[in-house]
């Protein structure tokens, strides 16, 4: 249901005018002068305004201009009883989206104001779009097909409890926050729990708080002001005004330097904030999910995050386990990641083989779901049949004892053997020894170059690399004797 603004000093016409909307299914919240009229845009934030031309104070004109240098998208139509065509150009310039010439019928009036609801939701698409993160919480690649709870594969016993959480939380409005070691799936959880929820046909907008310096990170928030600093030539919205009405997600929010801790608490508190370089206060209705891979309790004793917005934070806590702690779930998850790559890529299924199957449940998985993605996507570019096998895999796990991403230790693995015990595999040593990087890369792109006979423009698509790049690293290899003269 659209809320529209209806600014008219005359009580009778207000009243008229917000009858008509109402009768159309319209929220309508009414201004008598401009002043007011600009309060309500900041704290209420209609989703349209309908203004008189003419009354005390500003003007409907004025009124446009001053709403235009607020906010660039709102849209606006006009009521007039004067309309000429120097007016109607000039209310359009402004930033007018249209404008009806009293009298009118309430019909016309009706049919402006949705062309101009219309008109601002497709603007926002196209900016929502050009934010949103499509593809980095998906199957490789792209997004997902999947929608809401069924984004989150697996059967362990974890997994279900973290499903049956995902379904409690989605039916409220409570901040959540996700902790889990990298590339164990966060970002998936919070766009499950978003498409789950009333606000799913609403945007869903994420921020990863560790890649941005401290003022873009405050722009990218909260938007700027024209003139605010060196470079900012324009208005800008930050991802909380795009993401009115949906779901935040605030990404590793545990690097967030203590300038923007304050900025978010107010946000969570009290649901408003200022752009940089502005003292009016915007009111914003967006649910927060954030994420973190490190102990925020820890992080709050070593006094680098604020303890008040901490525990704003953790309303709805939920915590994923690492892959080797469900390492069940890899045999549903790396056929999937397989059928997703072969539906981007439009080639035909491939399948993995038992044995590839049972070494990929034998790894630790220290990069967790996020490595076997990869893995999986790698693979299937370099399958050369219609099976991935044990041996085109093996080589690339980690087999040396090393620190993983949250300083747990990757256990060695070796494949499975005749013995009585009839274990998959045995964690008990090193696999082979390691070779260089340089003979790997070699190795790769050989082998790529031979699945498609020799192509280097297919094969330099596959391997993610430029066709030049790929032909000097060949005539390298070629004057070095590593690689045979006819490739």
């Amino acid at each position: 249901m659209s809320t529209i603004l209806v600014v008219d000093d005359k009580e009778m016409m207000r009243d008229s005018v917000g009858v008509t909307l109402q009768r159309a299914g319209m929220t309508v919240i009414a201004a008598d002068d401009g002043d007011q009229a600009l309060a309500a845009v900041a704290s209420r934030r209609p989703d349209a305004v309908v203004t008189d031309l003419r009354m005390p104070g500003l003007s409907g004109l004025e009124l446009i201009a001053r709403i235009r240098e607020f906010d660039e998208d709102l849209p606006i139509v006009l009521m007039t009883a004067f309309g000429t065509i120097e007016t109607a150009v000039q209310a359009m310039k402004l930033g007018a989206f249209d404008y009806v010439t009293k009298p009118f019928e309430g019909d016309e009036l009706i049919v402006a104001v949705k062309r101009a609801l219309e008109h601002a939701r497709l603007r926002r698409d196209n900016a929502v779009l050009r934010l949103s993160s499509l593809g980095s919480a998906g199957s490789a690649g792209g997004p997902s097909l999947m929608q809401g709870v069924d984004r989150v594969i697996g059967q362990s016993p974890v997994m279900h409890e973290v499903r049956a959480k995902i379904m409690t939380y989605a039916g409220t409005q409570g901040t959540v926050l996700i902790a889990g070691e990298s590339g164990t799936g966060k970002e998936v959880v919070a766009r499950a729990i978003h498409e789950s929820s009333p606000r799913a046909a609403e945007p869903f907008l994420a921020v990863n708080c560790a890649a941005m310096s401290e003022s873009l990170l405050e722009s990218e928030l909260f938007g700027h002001e024209k003139g605010s600093f060196t470079g900012a030539d324009r208005l800008r919205k930050g991802r909380f005004e795009l993401a009115h009405g949906g779901t935040l997600l605030l990404d590793e929010v545990s690097e967030v330097r203590p300038h923007i801790q304050a900025k978010l608490l107010r946000v969570l508190q009290e649901r408003s904030f200022e752009r940089v370089g502005s003292s009016t206060s915007i009111g914003v209705d967006v649910r927060v999910i954030a994420t973190t891979n490190r102990r925020l309790g820890d992080e709050v004793a070593a006094g680098r995050f604020r303890q008040d917005l901490y525990f704003r934070l953790n309303v709805l806590p939920l915590a994923l386990p690492p892959l080797r702690e469900r390492i069940q779930d890899v045999a549903l998850l790396a056929p999937h990641f397989v059928r997703t790559v072969c539906a981007r890529e439009g080639r035909s299924a491939v399948q993995l083989s038992p044995e590839a199957v049972d070494l990929l449940q034998s790894y630790d998985w220290p990069g967790n779901v996020r490595e076997l993605q990869n893995l999986c996507e790698r693979a299937v570019v370099l399958a050369l049949g219609d099976r991935i096998e044990a041996d085109l895999i093996r080589s690339w796990l980690m087999t040396d004892s090393e620190p993983g991403t949250n300083g747990h230790s990757v256990s060695h693995w070796a494949p499975a053997t005749n013995g009585s015990n009839g274990s998959v595999a045995h964690r008990v040593g090193r696999l082979h020894e390691p070779k260089p990087l340089c003979d790997i890369e070699r190795e790769v792109i050989v082998e790529t170059l031979h699945r498609f006979n020799g192509h280097r423009v297919k094969t330099a698509r596959a391997l993610g690399i430029g066709v030049r790049t790929l032909g000097l690293k060949l005539k390298k290899w070629k004057e070095l004797r590593l690689v045979s003269e006819t490739l």
